[in-house]
C-alpha cells in the first residue's frame, strides 16, 4: 500500500517499532499520543504499510522560526522494522517528509540520532543530511 497518515488502529504496530528503537512505550501512552498528534495541525504522523501491516513510521513536527521566514521540520521518531531495513522504505519515507516540509515552506529538516546508531547515520548522510557538532538536552522527567 505504501505511505499513509497514521490512524488510531496503528497503535500496537507503532509501539512495536518504538520498542525496536529501544523506546518501549506502554500501549495506552502510544494510543493517547496518537490521538493528540493526529489531530495537531503542526504535526504529521505517517506510516508505511506493506501487505496490510505497518512496518515503518515517522513523527514530524513543524516549528515556526523567529529569525527566518520559513518553518523547520523536526523528525522526532523514525523507525523501519529491523527485518525490512535497506530495502528503500526509509528512503521513501524520508522523501515524503521532504515533500511535506516543502509544502509547509520549511527551510530545513532536523533530526537527532543516537551516537550508537551508525547505520542510521550513514542513511541520513546518503539522504543529504549533515551533522552539526553540538546538541544539548536537559531531562526534566525520567
Amino acid at each position: 500500500m505504501g505511505i499513509r497518515t497514521a490512524r488510531q488502529e496503528d497503535t500496537q504496530a507503532i509501539g512495536a517499532l518504538l520498542a525496536q528503537l529501544e523506546h518501549p512505550t506502554a500501549e495506552n501512552l502510544v494510543a493517547e499520543r496518537l490521538t493528540q498528534l493526529i489531530a495537531h495541525p503542526d504535526h504529521a504522523l505517517i506510516v508505511y504499510e506493506l501487505n496490510n501491516e505497518v512496518v515503518a513510521f515517522m513523527s514530524i513536527h513543524f516549528l515556526p522560526q523567529i529569525a527566518y521566514p520559513g518553518d523547520f521540520a523536526m523528525v522526532s521518531y523514525f523507525a523501519v522494522d529491523h527485518n525490512l531495513r535497506s530495502r528503500g522504505l526509509g528512503k521513501e519515507m524520508e522523501e515524503y517528509c521532504v515533500l511535506l516540509a516543502k509544502a509547509r515552506k520549511c527551510n530545513r529538516i532536523e533530526l537527532h540520532s543516537s551516537i550508537r546508531r551508525t547505520a542510521a547515520h550513514r542513511f541520513y548522510e546518503r539522504q543529504g543530511y549533515v551533522e552539526f557538532p553540538k546538541y544539548f538536552s536537559k531531562l526534566l522527567m525520567e
